[in-house]
């Protein structure tokens, strides 16, 4: 089993490349506003159904999207805790580098 840090760190990496691409970055606001049916989120796209599903597996691959089969519809939706992981290792580097700015700035107001 992988350790935390490494999990966390594959977690991460999955995300920054299923967010590196244009096209899954507008398909990741698009579900944001609502969950959509696999043809629907792909008519802007001008794009085929094979295509926008493999798009939306690399998404899912990294946790930030969902969809389910109802029917013969395939619903997709953003999935919250995906974004959740990005948001955490956003704040911890923003929090470190807080800190460090932080201690720069007692240093140069030290009396020289």
């Amino acid at each position: 089993m992988a350790r935390p840090e490494k999990r966390a760190k594959a977690d991460i990496d999955l995300i920054f490349h299923a967010l590196a691409d244009p096209t899954r970055r507008r398909m990741i606001e698009a579900l944001t506003d609502r969950p959509y049916a696999l043809s629907a989120l792909a008519e802007p796209f001008g794009m085929t159904l094979t295509a926008v599903s493999q798009h939306l597996r690399i998404l899912e691959q990294a946790g930030l999207v969902r969809s389910e089969k109802l029917g013969r519809v395939r619903s997709c939706r953003i999935e919250a805790a995906g974004l959740a992981v990005l948001q955490a290792w956003v704040s911890d580097r923003r929090s470190l580098w807080e800190r460090r700015l932080d201690r720069l700035g007692d240093i140069l107001d030290e009396p020289g």
